[in-house]
């Protein structure tokens, strides 16, 4: 049924929550494959660049965040991939759900940036409008 999982990923508390419901429904599966969608828009990367220095650095640190959700994904031994895009969340992960005929998207309702929540609507919410596929929101 959700044999191809995209997993919409930040690095938050929320998306670790996240991860694990992916892999409870991956496992469900005999072939699911979940792809970690990590998305570094504008705001993140000119903060990172400001407070990081050098790209290598910058680069390692985007991956450190993912590293727990990497590391339950391998521990619960459900095939996955991680893709790295660049853009504003919502529409970059509905872009990529859409395009690539995704089974379900699986979101966290919050995620690092409380602010830009407030004031914008949150990407889940935006997400859940404009996805082809169902998506799953997790609290």
């Amino acid at each position: 049924m959700y044999n191809k999982i995209l997993l919409a990923a930040d690095g938050s508390e929320h998306s670790i929550r996240t991860a694990e419901r992916a892999a409870e429904l991956a496992r469900l599966q005999e072939n699911a494959t979940i792809t970690v969608i990590y998305v570094i828009d504008g705001d993140r990367s000119k903060s990172d660049v400001l407070s990081g220095g050098d790209m290598g650095m910058i680069e390692h640190r985007r991956h450190e965040r993912l590293l727990p959700i990497e590391e339950m994904l391998e521990k619960e031994g459900v095939n996955f991939d991680v893709e790295l895009k660049r853009g504003e969340p919502g529409p970059t992960i509905v872009k990529y759900a859409n395009e690539n005929k995704y089974d379900i998207v699986i979101i966290g309702s919050r995620g690092l940036n409380a602010l830009q929540e407030m004031v914008l609507g949150s990407v889940s919410h935006k997400v859940a409008k404009r996805s082809q596929c169902p998506v799953m929101i997790v609290k």
